[in-house]
């Protein structure tokens, strides 16, 4: 049975994270499994990230409201074509589309579902209490009106549809957990290195701690520098070699942030920022990297974890990446907590790890990608959500 899926994203700007990234990659399985694939964003039809997007993208345009984007022409376009697909996937929360996909569907034939990409997490909650708190003022009147009358709402792993609980106590749903993943690397590893290495040849000797994706606090980069710094001050014999790779935008004030940290802890030789990087150059990051670090304080699954892995290279990551327990079970990287401690721990075990055990990690590391992380498994899993809830597109909405 063949589907016709319409993907209902923000912004289809790269620089916005994962979750983009996952739409072009499940959506090209998809197409070769005979789906017919689109998207609608609030984007201005102009953006180039629109003009380079690899499927039909159906661009609103914004009308701005501080940074929360409007399109007074969303809901109309939907309710004028939602005929035309067999499903609406509604990808994150606490932006306008969501909302909008709700006013035009929730009493329309065609279901929808949601993927909250770990928007709803209880750390958000923790971190800060006033956004929680203001976010408190929209949620019974939008997301959980949306997420309660959605064919489904969408998990990538146990972890995530647990925690996801806690955040609102206000909040009902039909929960489904999907498998999650990403694409193997094209083959062509030497390629791949020498474009990484002709933008940064300097690393070429070196034993890069590769940080990969947007830098961010919930990411923990201040633990990565803290942590790494105490290391050297305690053993410089175990990192002399070591360069951290900083691998993702950094451009905005938090990013700037950690640069002076970098500096301030007497990394800035140690340390190299790339910028955001893709294609061949940010697969020979990958190639490059002696270990990939992530210390993060939340993360529903981490695209760039898995990549690594699909590159058979072990991760260093917290026990707040949501599939921390599937890689330490397959013995593909190390684990510890979201703390300067933990972090520490972390990358002292790592240079302290025997290159024949390190090379064995490089092994299952790729072995646990291929079993658990592939993306045609997710595709598959995404399927299998529509055809399960398929019944219930005309299930009447519920009563507040």
């Amino acid at each position: 049975m063949s589907f016709r899926i319409l993907h209902c994203i923000s912004s289809v700007n790269p620089k916005k994270g994962g979750p983009i990234e996952g739409i072009k990659q499940l959506s090209a399985i998809n197409k070769r499994h005979g789906h017919t694939v689109e998207v609608v964003t609030l984007d201005n039809p102009d953006d180039p990230w629109v003009k380079d997007f690899p499927l039909p993208c159906h661009a609103m345009g914004p009308t701005y409201v501080g940074a929360y984007a409007y399109s007074p022409r969303l809901v109309p376009w939907l309710k004028a074509n939602a005929h035309r697909y067999d499903a609406v996937i509604v990808n994150g929360i606490w932006q306008y589309h969501v909302h909008g996909v709700w006013r035009a569907l929730h009493r329309s034939s065609t279901p929808y579902f949601v993927f909250t990409h770990g928007m709803l997490d209880p750390w958000f909650k923790r971190t800060y209490p006033l956004k929680h708190l203001k976010k408190w003022l929209f949620w019974p009147w939008a997301e959980y009106r949306a997420l309660r009358d959605a064919t489904a709402v969408m998990f990538t792993c146990e972890d995530e549809r647990r925690l996801a609980r806690q955040s609102f106590w206000l909040y009902r749903c039909d929960e489904f957990v999907v498998s999650y993943g990403t694409s193997a690397p094209p083959e062509r590893m030497d390629i791949q290195r020498q474009a990484f290495l002709d933008q940064f040849p300097a690393l070429a000797d070196k034993r890069c701690l590769l940080f990969l994706g947007r830098v961010h606090e919930k990411k923990g980069p201040d633990l990565l520098f803290k942590a790494f710094a105490n290391v050297k001050a305690r053993r410089p014999d175990l990192v002399g070699n070591v360069q951290i790779v900083m691998a993702g935008p950094a451009e905005d004030a938090y990013g700037q942030s950690i640069q002076k940290l970098a500096c301030k802890l007497g990394l800035q030789d140690q340390t190299t920022w790339t910028g955001m990087i893709s294609g061949d150059v940010k697969w020979g990051a990958f190639r490059c990297a002696d270990a990939f670090i992530l210390p993060s304080h939340q993360e529903n699954f981490g695209i760039a974890v898995a990549e690594s892995m699909a590159c058979g290279v072990p991760v260093l990551i917290s026990n707040q990446v949501n599939i921390w327990r599937e890689i330490q079970q397959a013995e593909g990287g190390l684990v510890d907590t979201d703390t300067v401690e933990g972090t520490e721990r972390l990358i002292e075990q790592w240079l302290q790890t025997p290159e024949p055990v390190w090379s064995q990690m490089r092994q299952n590391a790729k072995t646990c990608f291929q079993q658990r992380f592939l993306i045609e498994r997710t595709a598959e899993s995404f399927i299998e959500a529509m055809e399960v809830f398929g019944m219930r597109r005309n299930k009447p909405p519920q009563a507040a």
